[in-house]
């Protein structure tokens, strides 16, 4: 059988796109391997009508009810993919011991990964009290000691957004040396500084209560928010040819096209406003694309059938 659509990534991107999809009554394959990016998340923030839902509870919900209009999930890493030619662009995705499962569409929810400092205890606290994005996370630390840790720039950048959640804040450049220019603007917006290498993290049970320099004293805090790389988590773009901007991340186009007939992208992978709102709604974007063009093609396929009678 030849799936209309396949979907690598079962997050809220990959999940949206495959309702919209099944509901439109085709044939839906979705491959997930269970290893989200917000996987040390306790609660999913700013998702109007879902606030405070654990991220395991919004991708087991999007699992039933897909399967409830006929999509089917494969719990499985793909490991391949290859763009085969045809009268209608198909694909040939390679599952797990070399099972092939081919499809009409592709759409690639496959996301990003996130670089951890390397401090330790950093990772212990992950998703607890130490977090990457302020938006999701600033509420429930607000008016606390919060820190926020990075490179020189980007310590500077992220110090000044958190005087949103608190009026305590310390930009920590981990040995970096921050510019007069961002040392004389974090001094006016009431931030200190402290630019010694961190080492570790007391806390207990996750929550930070403080931080040890290489040099100095130790560091009262009750959060962290940082800034540091991240990665694709998959080579499925690379190998089919993706356009990938100076941080790695993958350009897409209008509705989530990528410029190569017949595959889409959704989700943290193309560097947009990385909320899982916002991944659902590219995967909804994404899913209407997607439908258009089989449509037009089913079309074609039954006016070279009436041609052909």
């Amino acid at each position: 059988m030849i799936y209309d659509v396949a979907i690598v990534g079962g997050g809220p991107a990959g999940l949206s796109a495959a309702l919209f999809l099944a509901r439109c009554r085709r044939r839906v394959v979705v491959f997930d391997h269970d290893r989200p990016r917000n996987y040390a998340a306790h609660r999913v923030n700013s998702f109007l009508g879902l606030e405070g839902m654990s991220p395991a509870e919004l991708r087991a919900a999007g699992r039933r009810q897909i399967v409830q209009y006929g999509a089917e999930l494969i719990d499985s890493e793909v490991t391949g993919v290859r763009l085969c030619p045809a009268e209608f662009t198909r694909f040939e995705v390679a599952v797990g011991q070399g099972t092939l499962i081919e499809s009409r569409k592709l759409l690639l929810a496959t996301g990003v990964r996130d670089t951890l400092p390397v401090v330790e205890n950093l990772p212990e606290c992950y998703g607890t009290t130490v977090h990457h994005c302020p938006y999701c996370d600033g509420w429930e630390h607000r008016e606390k000691r919060l820190v926020a840790l990075g490179n020189a720039d980007d310590a500077a950048g992220l110090a000044l957004a958190l005087r949103t959640w608190s009026t305590q804040v310390t930009a920590c450049s981990n040995g970096d040396k921050l510019s007069a220019a961002d040392s004389q603007r974090l001094a006016h917006n009431g931030i200190a500084v402290r630019r010694e290498a961190l080492v570790r993290l007391e806390h207990r049970e996750g929550r930070v209560s403080a931080i040890t320099f290489s040099a100095g004293p130790p560091l009262a805090c009750d959060a962290i928010f940082f800034s540091d790389s991240q990665a694709q988590r998959s080579p499925l773009p690379a190998m089919l040819g993706c356009n990938f901007d100076s941080k790695g991340l993958i350009r897409t186009g209008d509705k989530q096209g990528t410029g190569i007939d017949g595959l889409f992208l959704a989700g943290d992978a193309d560097g947009d406003v990385q909320f899982a709102i916002v991944a659902a709604a590219e995967g909804a974007i994404a899913a209407t694309a997607i439908n258009r063009e089989l449509q037009e093609e089913d079309c074609q396929l039954r006016d070279d059938a009436h041609c052909n009678a």
